[in-house]
């Protein structure tokens, strides 16, 4: 197949010949649809954020994400909106005419504002205007304070809004995709849509490229022009996309983004309501996902820690069966993991109870959307008396791989909870493991921030005097 279909504004268009790594706002730009910019490439600015309509209920949704990072082949079938489509002929939409009242100086952030406002103005169910949804797009001159005074003066939509309108039905049926551009561009996309479709793709194409959300391969596309002669696309594999509470544990399927799992959770994991908003922004949220995040296998990978914490597995999937494995022997080496050929992540299992205390530290150099130097996560339960009962930490950004500080734990296992324990417990955690030195921070201040992070959560955990 040498074409890709998909709805663009509202208008039904075909493409053919394309790369398969052409980008979202790559083609758009060439279409003349300028709107969207190109402000870094690797979807740390939303200045080229679009518009996807994404199936919520019996209706849909909109989800702003970075047309930087989204290939358009993965568009088949399916429906984008970018600035341009907004307005209705001469009449601009609410959002851009809010903009205009002082939100936008030199107009390059604007357009990505205006399409992340849009999101957050048909979120079904809004009361007021949350700020959250602007995370991930940058301005360089305006200033802040002018575009959330035209995100609070947001109101409503109007009853005959269109695009309110069309968020009323449903997301439209996405099938299963084989394209390739015609000579001399030899490569592959695919798009299976069940795990027995790209079980079949992947015995033909063993060295595929896996991509589930983009957010990290599309990176490698646009800044070191890394290519793959097959790509195979796993976001609309159903089997990836479960969300299950039992007695036992919470199953979240590795295809689903960690903006959904947010919504589906409601802060019922605490940990993971604490760390959600500190991975990169509310653009790349909508797209990443569990399973790209851990099948990465990077020493920095901002879920590892969390799930060590959490004491979670990982349910493995291939042609011949599952196979359940628990995270901290999943990561083998630097970007090595424990995944079999033609093996892949379907899912991450937290057992339940969940231990009461626990916390997510990132150390990096801006608080929100940046890559951490060290991030710890640390679950603690304690007996009645103060002693500990159960605690599990994980470190990324000081080994090869997210780590648990397995020493560190035995040293505080059936201690009590104090500040002589706590003094064992941070020089053995300093002694634990040999970090590099790197542009982000040197070995020293990486271990330094080791014993200092776990004095933290001590003190955050001692009870407020009366």
């Amino acid at each position: 197949m040498g074409e890709i279909g998909f709805w663009l504004n509202g208008q039904k268009v075909q493409v053919a010949g394309v790369d398969p790594h052409t980008t979202v706002l790559s083609w758009l730009r060439q279409q003349g649809l300028t709107g969207s910019k190109e402000g870094c490439a690797e979807g740390e600015c939303g200045a080229c954020a679009v518009l996807l309509v994404r199936p919520d209920g019996s209706g849909s949704r909109l989800e702003a994400v970075n047309g930087c990072l989204l290939l358009l082949a993965s568009l088949a079938g399916q429906e984008v909106w970018t600035v341009e489509g907004l307005a209705q002929g001469q009449a601009l939409h609410p959002v851009q005419e809010a903009m205009l009242q002082g939100g936008s100086q030199c107009g390059y952030c604007t357009p990505g504002f205006v399409v992340s406002m849009a999101a957050e103005y048909y979120r079904k169910g809004r009361e007021q205007f949350d700020l959250e949804a602007l995370s991930g797009n940058l301005c360089r001159c305006t200033g802040y304070r002018p575009i959330k005074d035209a995100a609070y003066s947001l109101g409503q939509p109007a009853p005959h809004d269109p695009l309110a309108q069309r968020l009323t039905q449903p997301a439209r049926a996405v099938e299963s995709l084989e394209y390739s551009p015609k000579a001399p561009q030899p490569q592959r996309f695919y798009r299976p849509v069940s795990l027995n479709e790209l079980f079949q793709i992947q015995a033909q194409h063993p060295s595929a490229k896996l991509v589930a959300g983009g957010t990290d391969w599309v990176v490698e596309v646009n800044q070191r022009f890394a290519r793959a002669p097959v790509q195979i696309d796993l976001s609309h594999l159903p089997e990836l996309q479960t969300l299950s509470w039992t007695d036992e544990y919470v199953e979240i399927g590795a295809g689903v983004t960690l903006s959904e799992a947010e919504r589906w959770l409601q802060g019922r994991i605490p940990l993971l309501a604490e760390w959600f908003p500190l991975f990169a922004s509310r653009l790349i949220r909508n797209r990443a996902t569990f399973g790209g995040n851990l099948g990465t296998a990077s020493p920095i990978g901002d879920s590892p820690p969390v799930l060590l914490a959490l004491g979670a597995s990982l349910v493995l999937v291939s042609a011949g069966g599952e196979r359940v494995v628990e995270l901290e022997h999943f990561f083998t080496g630097y970007r090595q993991t424990a995944l079999q050929p033609g093996e892949l992540i379907k899912a991450v299992r937290i057992p339940l109870p969940l231990l009461p205390e626990s916390c997510f530290y990132k150390v990096c150099k801006r608080p929100m959307d940046d890559i951490s130097t060290v991030a710890m996560g640390i679950a603690l339960r304690r007996t009645s008396t103060g002693v500990v009962e159960a605690i599990r930490i994980g470190l990324g950004g000081v080994a090869a791989t997210p780590v648990r500080a397995y020493q560190t734990e035995a040293v505080l296992l059936g201690q009590r909870w104090d500040e002589s324990s706590l003094r064992k417990a941070a020089q053995v955690l300093k002694a634990e493991f040999k970090p590099i030195d790197d542009h982000r921070g040197s070995a020293a201040y990486r271990t330094a921030m080791l014993g200092s992070l776990l004095w933290k959560f001590y003190t955050e955990t001692q009870e407020v005097p009366v």
